[in-house]
């Protein structure tokens, strides 16, 4: 005996693609499994690190020694042997009077001096204008060698005659050396032996600015990072950031890459299952419709992906993702309760892998519902920038949330903001690519349903002309079908669409229907020489004749659903009830049935329910409330009867409020009026 194996729902196929992007571009790193802020205690056991690491400066350390190395120019000079020898000669060649026995004291202590240099005073000039010299160091220049000097061991000019004077006084204090030396010219013969290089100083000046050390100091193994229970303050927090980064770095490539692979194959599998989830809860239709699934499912995985790349090569600009998009484009093609979960499902990978997963979480969850609901009232030209304002707006109000949740200011917030509003006018941008997603997958967006709703259309002006009873039906039967859908979570441009153009099939054979005969040809003419059966046959046809037309005119698939289901597997009543009042064979009725299928959506529901009581209320000769409800809920229970909505995504209070809405409708519709008193004739 042969066992066969069962077989796996196609639904499934496209889901293992997905699972196998996911795992594929999964992060390679492992995952630092701790979560810390600053000022609450370590909720851990005690943290020793496992290897050595730097500790990296914050990204307000490395701005402060920016502005700080900007601030304060290191000047660079070059050692002049000629300038100290022209010095001594010239104070050698003074003539000092009767202290000419000091001269050779001057030139050995000037000597002494020249040895360590003498630079000029005053501030040094740059391209931009002029700096204060670094009170801490310069570059000398000597033997074609640079090096770097504290400015304590030279001397400015002024500096250089202080301790010149000094020098001397100690051998000779009982003379005046300072008049001495400013009436024999001694002070004029000191000038500098260290020459300012303007060139030199402005490359050394841009090159520290540039290179600055990232770390401020070393970790070593086995040493105690923080205790359990310990307060978190600003310096552990800098360490652990730096033992995270580094973490993520030693075990992204020398850990055991085997654990990682099969983590992420776990991962992998339960974001495909929680996906799978979202839509077999909210709306297992979507299974079935091979269009909406892949398109659903695409989304999705641009979401995923994007997430993963950046991560792994610019995790600095998360922020500039436009998560909200993705939001967009799905609920421009689905309701909110299948939207709103499968968005939510988008971003777990942000929240799973990401080192600041919770906050970009939080922000691209809040932002992308404000968007589904602001979208649908700012999406026309200009309006879209007033869209991604308020998307800006909610995203910037997270953020900012979390920074003061941290614990003190950031000097680098604006480069954070500036990615947030860059990612929030991306939304505007991105969205257009709507229409070639609708193009790909075969679907209808917003603004293509309003196209089709427009009734100067070539076609619907066509079914005005061939069969005009026909078109009032329909423009009624959109009416009445608007009225009830706006009390229910449905898409009201659709279920339009759907009513306009569910009869268009009648416009083949308009006179077979009673609303497109003249009073002159009388009522039933068409069928005046037809048997049951026939006159049944070319009711039924309608439906055919109108999934043709709409293929034909390359009407999306949602409209040619409604043309199918609007009668679903229903029988023509008027004329299998005449069949059997005149002895037809009961077993002998599958002539008189409409092809099908039943109705699988509320929109398509609603069509069916407004098409018949908007047909059936022209019979009614009383127009009260009590008949109102009588016909009403007949109707509905008939359709109850028959199987009609067992297969539709609508449940029982739902069916309670149609009933409620299209009562009020036909109350307002066929309402009294007063009558008018003749005048009488003077």
């Amino acid at each position: 005996m042969q066992i066969s194996m069962p077989k796996i729902p196609r639904r499934f196929y496209p889901l293992a693609i997905v699972f196998a992007v996911l795992v594929l571009f999964m992060p390679r790193t492992a995952k630092f499994n701790y979560d810390y802020r600053k000022g609450s205690p370590w909720p851990y056991e005690t943290l020793i690190s496992q290897f050595d690491f730097p500790i990296l400066k914050t990204e307000e350390q490395l701005q402060a020694e920016r502005e700080s190395s900007a601030s304060v120019v290191v000047p660079y000079y070059r050692y002049s042997e000629e300038s100290t020898s022209a010095a001594l000669r010239n104070v050698q060649s003074l003539d000092l009077g009767r202290w000419n026995s000091l001269r050779p004291s001057i030139v050995t202590r000037l000597s002494e001096i020249y040895s360590k240099g003498v630079i000029s005073d005053g501030k040094v000039r740059l391209d931009h204008g002029f700096a204060d010299v670094s009170p801490d160091v310069i570059y000398i220049q000597k033997d074609k060698r640079a090096t770097r000097y504290p400015r304590s061991e030279v001397y400015k000019v002024s500096e250089a005659r202080d301790q010149l004077v000094a020098a001397v006084s100690r051998n000779h204090p009982a003379v005046n050396l300072d008049s001495l030396f400013r009436r024999s010219g001694v002070y004029d013969a000191i000038v500098p032996n260290l020459i300012y290089d303007r060139a030199m100083t402005e490359l050394s000046h841009e090159e520290s600015a540039d290179y600055l050390s990232p770390t401020l100091g070393y970790v070593s193994a086995d040493q105690r990072i923080v205790s359990q229970g310990e307060v978190v303050t600003p310096e552990i927090a800098q360490i652990l950031d730096s033992y995270k980064a580094e973490y993520n770095k030693v075990f992204g490539y020398d850990g055991p890459r085997i654990l990682l692979y099969l983590g992420n194959i776990l991962i992998g599998l339960a974001l495909v299952v929680i996906l799978y989830l979202c839509i077999f809860f909210t709306n297992q239709y979507v299974f079935e419709d091979r269009s909406r699934y892949r398109y659903l499912l695409t989304v999705y995985l641009l979401s995923a992906v994007f997430s993963f790349l950046m991560q792994r090569f610019l995790p600095g600009l998360l922020y500039i993702l436009p998560y909200p998009v993705f939001a967009l484009y799905l609920v421009a093609f689905f309701r909110k309760k299948v939207v709103l979960p499968v968005y939510i499902a988008s971003l777990l990978p942000l929240l799973i892998f990401c080192g600041n997963g919770m906050e970009l979480f939080v922000m691209y969850l809040t932002a992308g519902v404000v968007a589904m609901e602001s979208f649908a009232r700012f999406d026309k030209g200009w309006l879209q920038f007033v869209n991604a304002m308020i998307i800006f707006g909610v995203e910037l109000l997270i953020f900012l949330g979390f920074r003061l949740i941290d614990a003190g200011s950031s000097s680098v917030w604006w480069l954070n903001v500036i990615q947030i509003f860059v990612g929030s006018m991306l939304t505007v941008a991105l969205y257009p690519l709507i229409y070639l997603f609708e193009r790909i997958f075969n679907l209808v967006s917003r603004t293509r349903l309003q196209e089709l709703a427009d009734t100067s259309s070539p076609l619907l002006q066509e079914l005005s002309a061939k069969a005009p009873g026909t078109f009032q039906h329909c423009l009624q039967v959109m009416n009445m079908a608007e009225y009830v859908g706006r009390s229910l979570d449905v898409n009201l441009p659709s279920l339009r669409v759907g009513a306009l153009y569910h009869d268009i099939g009648k416009m083949k054979n308009p006179l077979c229907f009673i609303e497109n005969q003249s009073a002159s040809a009388g009522a039933g003419n068409y069928h005046k020489d037809k048997s049951v059966q026939e006159s049944a046959a070319d009711i039924i046809r309608h439906v055919g004749d109108g999934v043709a037309l709409a293929r034909e005119h390359r009407l999306p698939e949602l409209v040619q659903d409604y043309i199918r289901t609007h009668h679903g597997d229903s029988y023509t009543g008027y004329f299998l009830n005449k069949y059997l009042n005149d002895g037809g064979d009961p077993s002998d009725i599958a002539v008189f049935r409409y092809p099908g299928p039943r109705p699988r959506t509320k929109e398509q529901v609603i069509l069916m329910i407004c098409d018949s009581i908007e047909a059936a209320s022209r019979t009614l000769t009383e127009y009260t409330p009590e008949v109102f409800d009588k016909f009403v809920d007949g109707i509905i229970a008939g359709k109850e009867k028959a199987g009609q909505m067992e297969s539709a995504d609508i449940s029982l209070h739902e069916l309670n409020l149609i009933k409620a809405e299209l009562k009020s409708y036909l109350q307002q519709l066929y309402h009294e009026r007063i009558v008018y008193p003749k005048r009488r004739e003077a």
